[in-house]
């Protein structure tokens, strides 16, 4: 039986659905939501800086700093929801990959709204951690690139 989140989600113009769960769009990187009685369980999985860098090896002691602030600052993901809990549950770095874990319980109203706000903060958070000064792969150079252009306009 599909519950009322479930069908919040498939309703929302920003998922589509997938046997896997619901995948948003407009994302830099991948993510999946999926739900379980009602909690919502997100799923981003972002690069490590090392394998966003072009052309050069990021040194292990800025990978490592840089995980570190990345983990804390995830972390403060409870205060973008509408949802009374939001936890992440897991910050894991496997390979070239971090996938961020995070569950919420939103209302079924707010569902939808609720996990793209999660997405969007993890990936913006990510974002905001890339280092100057490093060549980036094109996903990532172009958002940079676009953010540069957006202050240029103001």
């Amino acid at each position: 039986m599909i519950d009322r989140v479930e069908r919040a989600l498939a309703a929302h113009p920003r998922f589509e659905e997938r046997d896997s769960g619901f995948v948003p769009s407009e994302t830099i990187f991948d993510a999946i939501v999926r739900v379980d009685d009602g909690v919502v369980r997100v799923e981003n999985e972002v690069p490590t800086l090392d394998a966003a860098v072009e052309n050069e090896t990021v040194a292990p002691v800025v990978e490592d700093g840089w995980f570190e602030t990345f983990e804390r600052r995830v972390a403060d993901v409870d205060g973008v929801t509408n949802a009374d809990r939001v936890e992440v549950t897991a910050v894991d770095s496997a390979d070239e990959t971090i996938t961020v874990v995070t569950e919420l319980a939103p209302s079924p109203g707010t569902a939808g709204e609720d996990a793209v706000a999660v997405v969007s903060y993890v990936e913006g958070t990510w974002m905001q951690g890339v280092i100057p000064g490093y060549d980036y792969v094109d996903r990532v150079q172009r958002v940079r690139d676009r953010a540069r252009q957006n202050a240029r306009s103001e």
